[in-house]
């Protein structure tokens, strides 16, 4: 009975047990994040950047767990990320925002449920905190597709005339499950990587075709900053401490 208690939709469901949760998960990232030894590339990234943002930044669905410490400790870099609204997003929200990152709720999706999901409004939230001076964080990947970059983060470069950053996190202490993502659950006390990667800048009158191929630029530079940050958490390539 208390294992089919605890199981219940309808626990996890409960705000208390949403709320519990997502700052747990907030702390811990926490201290992952302060007792991980991180190189940066660029190194002088945070120099060189204020004259584009606000910007969109891109990473992959499963390597994300890190990304709210990239925004840095200043106005300057405040940001808001793109959430789902269903039950585990509704927990990394809770996590994100006890982290000081805003939250635009809705999702994109291959098929016919844009508009059910709210990725329509999320659309224009994002948009909207960009116009605001918002840096915009969201998953590239289509959803269920692990590795493969949608439309969605183009058209909002497009569209909004900001430039698109690719972000990978890595640790060398960390758990891979085994989902669809490969989702990596950061562990402390170790060797990490944040890795920005070619920006990508997508012209506003950007056709079908354009599209695509900025698409593919931005699953490329993606691919080749998530090797990287891999490659020097795993101590198989040189990297400067930053």
């Amino acid at each position: 009975m208390v294992v089919q208690l605890f199981s219940s939709k309808r626990l996890a469901n409960a705000p208390w047990v949403q709320k519990t949760i997502g700052v747990a998960a907030a702390e811990y990232l926490r201290f992952v994040w302060y007792t991980t030894r991180f190189t940066l590339e660029p190194r002088d990234i945070y120099e060189t950047i204020p004259s584009e943002l606000p910007v969109i930044v891109a990473f992959w669905h499963g390597q994300h767990f890190l990304t709210p410490f990239i925004k840095g400790e200043t106005d300057d870099y405040r940001a808001k990320v793109l959430v789902s609204r269903h039950r585990d997003g509704e927990i990394n929200a809770i996590a994100a925002e006890r982290l000081g990152v805003g939250t635009i709720r809705g999702s994109g999706d291959h098929g016919t449920e844009f508009n059910r999901k709210g990725g329509v409004s999320a659309f224009k939230e994002m948009l909207a905190a960009l116009k605001a001076g918002y840096n915009v964080a969201l998953t590239a990947d289509i959803p269920k597709i692990s590795r493969v970059c949608g439309l969605g983060i183009v058209k909002l470069a497009s569209v909004s005339g900001r430039l698109i950053l690719p972000v990978a996190i890595a640790t060398h202490w960390r758990i891979e499950l085994g989902n669809w993502d490969r989702s990596a659950v950061n562990l402390p006390f170790g060797r990490g990587a944040r890795i920005v990667g070619t920006p990508i800048r997508v012209p506003s009158n950007a056709d079908d075709a354009r599209l695509e191929v900025s698409r593919r630029e931005v699953e490329a530079a993606l691919n080749a900053a998530t090797k990287r940050a891999y490659d020097i958490a795993d101590g198989n390539s040189g990297g400067a401490r930053g």
